[in-house]
């Protein structure tokens, strides 16, 4: 069986049976790694408004919001699995090219209660479904009334990602205030740190993972360091504290 530390050279090293599409994903791959390297670091800002920490927002369900990058494809698979359908609603992003969110989403979708897909524009956040960012776009977490959905969108890179953590985390303090709960996971860089700490500044309640569970400490050391949050918890540990929220 395939587990998701594979995922991604799985994908890439299957290339004597399937040649075109393995060309197809490295240049997918070596085309996003160019364009993030030759990009300028634009922060949130280039994608929406920062949140305003005086907006009444009304109480509602929670709203889950996880973003990770290198070592997160492992992490997803040791958390999602464990969780019930009456969880709260999760939006995720994932640092991944574009064309392989969809087959990562429908793999962890086999391996959950929960239903896991690839999030399109105006998906409606439900209990028991978590949406993935696609490769290639941001996702915005939106709110009508009562009502969550997501806008998937193009735009620049953010903190040189897209999807970028920062616009997504940033998009749920504006979007759900107090309601929403973040979680920044393994991972190389930044991207998320200071989107976390908007989250906490509205209000929401924002986890770190500890450094001797990750992969890579970049992105949760981050956080950390900016005082996005105070709460870390081990991998092992994520699914138990998702699962109080509802």
């Amino acid at each position: 069986m395939m587990t998701m530390n594979s995922f991604a050279s799985h994908s890439l090293s299957t290339g004597s049976a399937r040649p075109a599409a393995s060309s197809a994903g490295m240049n997918a791959t070596q085309s996003s790694i160019q364009e993030r390297m030759g990009a300028p670091k634009l922060n949130a800002d280039a994608i929406l408004k920062p949140p305003n920490p005086l907006d009444r927002i009304p109480a509602t369900a929670k709203v889950i919001a996880i973003g990770t990058s290198t070592g997160g494809t492992q992490a997803l698979e040791a958390i999602l699995p464990k969780l019930k359908k009456t969880c709260a609603g999760i939006v995720i992003v994932q640092h991944m090219p574009e064309k392989f969110t969809g087959s990562f989403a429908a793999r962890l979708n086999s391996l959950c209660e929960i239903e896991v897909r690839e999030a399109r524009n105006n998906d409606r956040i439900e209990p028991g479904l978590a949406l993935i960012a696609p490769g290639g776009k941001h996702m915005l977490l939106r709110r009508s009334g009562m009502q969550y959905f997501v806008e998937v969108m193009a735009g620049p890179l953010v903190s040189r990602h897209r999807p970028s953590v920062d616009v997504l985390f940033r998009s749920v303090a504006c979007a759900a205030g107090r309601n929403g709960v973040g979680y920044i996971l393994t991972g190389m860089g930044d991207d998320g740190a200071r989107g976390l700490r908007e989250m906490l500044d509205v209000g929401a309640k924002t986890f770190a993972q500890n450094e001797s569970s990750c992969v890579v400490f970049g992105m949760p050391k981050e956080a950390l360091s900016i005082g996005a949050t105070r709460d870390v918890l081990p991998l092992e540990r994520v699914a138990e504290s998702i699962s109080q929220y509802r």
